[in-house]
């Protein structure tokens, strides 16, 4: 079944007068930043095939933007850099860069749907966490069609051809892997994952996050 607004509308009758639906992109790459787009529709018609990101060609979330971008009520857009992912961790990476979104949209919205189980948003919004989102929620579906496709083509635009992130968008394909191994990693990639410890020749460059030195603070141990 195609998503619905039958959570929307749920939520709409609970007090819920705008609804975001959010999503994220980028968690589990090696490279790159983590991005997080949120969504709000007025409950008009979505653009036809409208559905989780991942179940599209690429062609056809690419073709789906213009379509997205003319029929949301509001668009928002936010990353975090793989330098914050490295120093803050992911879950507040994840948390700033879902705040940046929600910024970036005309109106606060009363309610935020985030697709999966964790909330990685936290107080003081109000948060609905909703497994497979992207199956099921019309405007979570929306958001992670854009957050997938800004992402990937900004992973593209870096270059980076020997490592393949035009096709792997920083996750770890076979090219990328072999990329690693024999040339280290980029300006690009996140130096606090564990891919790290498997690299002897680049194992150098692992960087630390130290729970004692506060928000933010690195330790670099050779």
């Amino acid at each position: 079944m195609p998503p619905s607004y039958a959570l929307e509308r749920l939520l709409n009758d609970g007090g819920a007068k705008l609804v975001a639906g959010v999503d994220e992109v980028g968690r589990g790459a090696w490279a790159g930043p983590v991005a997080v787009c949120a969504v709000v529709t007025d409950l008009s018609e979505p653009p036809a095939g409208l559905t989780d990101s991942k179940l599209l060609t690429p062609a056809r979330r690419v073709a789906m933007i213009s379509e997205i971008t003319a029929w949301a009520a509001g668009i928002g857009y936010g990353e975090a850099s793989h330098e914050e992912i490295d120093a803050l961790g992911m879950t507040e990476a994840l948390r700033r860069a879902a705040r940046r979104a929600l910024a970036g949209l005309p109106n606060r919205p009363d309610v935020v749907v985030l697709d999966g189980k964790h909330d990685y948003l936290g107080a003081p919004w109000p948060v609905r966490c909703e497994v497979k989102g992207d199956l099921s929620c019309v405007s979570v579906a929306a958001a992670s069609v854009i957050a997938k496709v800004r992402r990937d083509g900004y992973m593209a635009s870096l270059g980076f051809s020997e490592y393949g992130f035009a096709e792997n968008a920083g996750y770890p394909s076979p090219v990328h892997q072999a990329a690693l191994a024999e040339l280290g990693p980029t300006e690009h990639h996140r130096l606090s994952w564990s891919y790290l410890d498997d690299l002897p020749r680049w194992r150098h460059l692992k960087r630390h996050r130290n729970p004692l030195a506060g928000e933010g603070q690195l330790d670099l141990f050779g």
